[in-house]
């Protein structure tokens, strides 16, 4: 076709200001594919990282102003005091057993101890777990080692065991000098990334019977944990404050719905991930502007060769389509090469910020890079219409008097 190879014709000459225009486009398909493949990676890492605790909710004692009120196993009140001092009672344990039956309800023991790791090892403090041994597996999966069964042995997570050298049937002194006995490494914790009920990943798991005899407790939990396989988070969520909070001005518990919190951070991050994509619009918003001047500049420097064209007999249509012509070429090129590049670029942003690279191809980044090419040709498409009508509705007698 003619036209089509008159607008090629045209670049080969001005090889130097469409490789530029080029360059524009090819930037600001990078700008925003990359940055959307920033985006899907992190919504990806996070996902991964909390996939094990979606259809948890988790029961905290209330901390709120006015100081919640929870039971004792004794029938005394525990409240009123800081935050550390409250716990819930086996009574509420009981009550949200009840209310969330089918599903299972975890009670959960939390503190911090000092321990030594081996014989003449430093003195450390990490946090310590107590958890019943039946319901260890609804919970946390294991790397290596078995769960266990017995008051001697505990659960290790991967990165304590990685920072301190631990290996199935290591030895942990607990307490200051050994003072609250020894415990034999049983199994390695798989790791859980971030976590809503419970964050093994450098931590400690006894049973829940090595954790009442060793620090007197029994029957004040830190939290309880419902793992939800019947019905909707929100609905349990509901039901264990309708049971529990029955009094606004005496609250006795507060309720997280992990899967709610969930879909308030993928919202955010997907706010997040438009935000920056839009920023990487403004370099193609640009790189347009470029396409727009050098649209123009040829409509002028060709003014004569359109008068000619006209006055043979070429129709309007016909000279618009060679300068849309000429602007998709710009466009198309530009567009994939800067598709190309874009995977380098999340390939290079993967590795430096998030250290991994198993998120790059997916789905949701191929779609945003063909997202930024699409654009890419649109915005030179758009910016070559109005040089394009222009250069067509030259008047042929003024265009063959131009100078």
């Amino acid at each position: 076709m003619i036209f089509w190879e008159i607008a090629k014709r045209n670049i080969r000459i001005h090889m130097l200001r469409s490789t530029l225009a080029m360059l524009g486009i090819v930037i600001g398909v990078v700008a925003i594919a990359s940055m959307g493949i920033l985006g899907n990676s992190l919504v990806s890492t996070v996902s991964d990282s909390l996939k094990s605790v979606g259809d948890s909710v988790i029961v905290t004692p209330y901390t709120g102003g006015g100081g919640g009120m929870g039971q004792s196993g004794g029938g005394g009140g525990i409240g009123g005091g800081s935050s550390g001092s409250l716990k819930l009672s086996d009574q509420n344990f009981q009550q949200i057993k009840r209310v969330v039956a089918p599903n299972k309800a975890i009670l959960v023991y939390l503190t911090s101890e000092h321990m030594k790791i081996g014989v003449g090892g430093d003195d450390i403090v990490a946090t310590v777990y107590g958890l019943p041994s039946d319901d260890v597996p609804d919970l946390m999966k294991l790397q290596a080692g078995d769960y266990n069964n017995g008051n001697s042995g505990c659960l290790v997570g991967p990165t304590f065991a990685k920072d301190h050298n631990l290996k199935v049937g290591s030895r942990i002194s607990m307490g200051t000098d050994g003072s609250k006995g020894t415990l034999r490494v049983t199994g390695i914790i798989e790791e859980r990334g971030m976590s809503f009920d419970i964050s093994t990943d450098n931590a400690i798991v006894v049973t829940q019977a090595w954790f009442e005899n060793t620090y007197n407790r029994n029957g004040d939990y830190d939290e309880v944990v419902v793992k939800v396989k019947t019905g909707d988070t929100a609905d349990v969520k509901t039901a264990i404050e309708k049971q529990l909070n029955k009094r606004k001005d005496n609250k006795i518990v507060s309720v997280m719905d992990s899967k709610a919190t969930l879909s308030s951070i993928y919202a955010t991050f997907g706010t997040v991930t438009t935000f920056v994509t839009a920023i990487g619009g403004i370099s193609m918003i640009v790189a347009g502007v470029s396409i727009f001047n050098i649209m123009m500049m040829s409509v002028n420097e060709r003014i004569k060769e359109i008068g000619i064209m006209r006055s043979i007999g070429t129709q309007k249509r016909e000279v618009m389509s060679m300068f849309i012509y000429e602007a998709a070429i710009i466009g198309v090129i530009g567009s994939i090469i800067g598709g190309i590049f874009s995977v380098f670029a999340g390939y290079a942003i993967s590795a430096l910020m998030l250290s991994t690279i198993k998120y790059l191809f997916t789905v949701a980044n191929a779609f945003s890079v063909g997202e930024g090419v699409c654009f890419g040709i649109v915005v030179c498409l758009a910016c070559g219409i109005y040089p394009a009508w222009q250069a067509a509705n030259l008047n042929p007698i003024d265009a063959l008097r131009h100078e």
